[in-house]
């Protein structure tokens, strides 16, 4: 086929045109190319090449289970003291919360209202009162998978709201997150944010008895003994507080980092249902203390002057600048729902990731100039024209990974090499094909044609099978694997495109321009 369709020579032309256009930005400078659209981007470097900070995390996912259960004991200690039910022997173990009635008058309708508390408690009954509300494995298991779901929003949001450039945060497993970081400088910090739950409640302070009575086992029901955060500052070191939760700080909308008499504080903003529970709390509780609970511990617990409405507040204690606008990032970016711990740290320092750099663009260059000196020995002028196929392939290869803003890693390199000699690959069977073609009396224009349509079968198969290997690699592997796999994969779609129509209009309109007779393989 010596003439081409006009759509299969734009598409080449636009082809190029875009893969110049989405390269170019990786020869500016970070600088240089920060001034870009955030469309037209260099590629990023994975962790391996510009160093930074690698963490694994495990989600705490028995705390879920335990504030459930603890959850579920105030639900019914709730309902049963408002209908004025008696009862005993109420508490919480493993999975199951139990109570007996007292009354045997009361047990029908302590049955009922039990049974509407949680749609996933199965309620076991006895004759002598005791009953149980016990969760099923599925329902447990269900409460675990979301608290892990969610712990992986909230840290991407945390790693978001810090800035963090091109972070990588996935989850591995069924309770573990793996967080890569590049050109992180300071991992202290972000291992200190990634750790806290930034668990935020108001709870009105018990006044019915003291820190000190608490401490010799005197906690009234309802009510727990909770530490003090603001020891240094001469305050009391443990407070009695409700369990009951006025609010909490899943109702916040925002909070900001900011100033109240000279020190730093944190102000807060509830969204509308937030602001009428703190509204009403603050009426009905005019002249108590509110505790201000931060991950178990008492930040504030300020007196209760007059009802705040507004909805909105602030958060004062011995803050520095940084501590206040940490705290006002964790705030906005939600509460963990349970407490990760960190299994493994790493951090590459950029020494090591600019040597990798350097080691991967000695191998790519050496790589690509044996490839193109070897094309060129063997079959001349159609070897250079592949060369010219090859150097449009790393183009468009190098322009996809901008585009999609994958992140270049060292095993990515390996499949940019492994993909320049899988596009030179295809170029060896049609120029093969070609000369038996020719050998056995096809004139120029029937060898070229019959070398291509002959090879492509081969070509397909071969590119195919590869990126099947390169879909399972990504599905089922994870960081560098992943990185290999997505380079490969683009890598053999662009050798795809180059070998089969760029490669061919290239030596047709060879053919046709310099009026051959015969192609000069041997």
């Amino acid at each position: 086929m010596s003439h081409f369709p006009t759509w299969k020579i734009a598409l080449a032309i636009a082809a190029t045109v875009l893969g110049v256009v989405f390269a170019f930005p990786n020869v500016l400078s970070r600088e240089q190319a920060d001034h870009l659209p955030a469309w037209l981007q260099p590629v990023s470097l994975g962790l391996d090449l510009q160093g930074g900070s690698y963490l694994l995390l495990e989600v705490d996912t028995g705390y879920v289970v335990r504030e459930q259960m603890s959850s579920l004991v105030e639900s019914v200690r709730t309902v049963l003291r408002k209908d004025k039910i008696k009862y005993s022997e109420l508490g919480a173990k493993g999975d199951t919360v139990s109570v007996r009635v007292i009354e045997v008058a009361d047990r029908e309708k302590a049955r009922d209202l039990l049974r509407k508390l949680d749609p996933d408690a199965a309620l076991e009954v006895k004759d002598d009162g005791a009953m149980a509300l016990r969760y099923s494995e599925q329902a447990v298991k269900q409460r675990k998978a979301s608290a892990v779901e969610q712990s992986l929003e909230i840290v991407r949001r945390r790693i978001d709201e810090l800035g963090t450039r091109e972070p990588s945060i996935q989850r591995q497993g069924e309770d573990r997150i793996v967080v890569q970081l590049p050109g992180v400088k300071d991992p202290d910090r972000i291992k200190a944010l990634l750790g806290k739950t930034a668990k935020l409640t108001f709870h009105l302070l018990d006044d019915t008895t003291t820190p000190e009575e608490a401490l010799r086992g005197r906690i009234p029901p309802g009510s727990m003994l909770v530490p003090s955060a603001e020891k240094e500052r001469g305050l009391p070191e443990n407070y009695v507080v409700r369990k009951r939760v006025e609010v909490g700080g899943d109702m916040l909308t925002d909070s900001k980092a900011t100033y109240a008499d000279g020190r730093p504080v944190v102000s807060f903003r509830f969204n509308a249902a937030g602001g009428k529970r703190f509204g009403d709390a603050t009426r009905e509780n005019a002249g108590k203390f509110l505790a201000i609970v931060l991950d178990d511990k008492v930040i504030s617990a300020p007196r209760i002057n007059e009802p705040i409405l507004g909805g909105s507040g602030i958060i004062s204690g011995s803050f520095t600048v940084q501590q206040a606008q940490d705290l006002s990032l964790l705030l906005r970016a939600g509460a963990l729902p349970a407490p990760l711990q960190v299994l493994e740290e790493r951090t590459v320092g950029p020494d090591l990731g600019a040597d990798s750099i350097r080691a991967g663009t000695v191998a790519s260059v050496l790589g690509l100039a044996l490839v193109v000196v070897l094309m060129v020995v063997v079959y001349g002028m159609l070897g250079l024209l592949a060369d010219l196929a090859l150097t449009l392939n790393l183009l468009l290869l190098l322009a996809a990974l901008s585009s999609l803003g994958a992140t270049l890693t060292l095993p990515g390199i390996a499949g940019v090499v492994l993909t320049m000699g899988m596009a030179v690959d295809a170029n060896v069977l049609i120029y093969e094909r070609m000369r038996e073609e020719q050998r056995n009396g096809r004139s120029i224009m029937s060898a070229v044609q019959a070398g291509y349509e002959r090879a492509f079968g081969t070509i397909f198969d071969a590119h195919v099978t590869t990126l099947v290997a390169g879909a399972l690699l990504f599905q089922f592997g994870s960081g560098p694997v992943r990185g290999f796999a997505v380079t490969l994969t683009l890598g053999l779609l662009a050798s795809l495109f180059t070998a089969v129509l760029v490669n061919r209009m290239l030596v047709v309109g060879w053919v046709r321009w310099r009026r051959l007779k015969a192609l000069p393989l041997h």
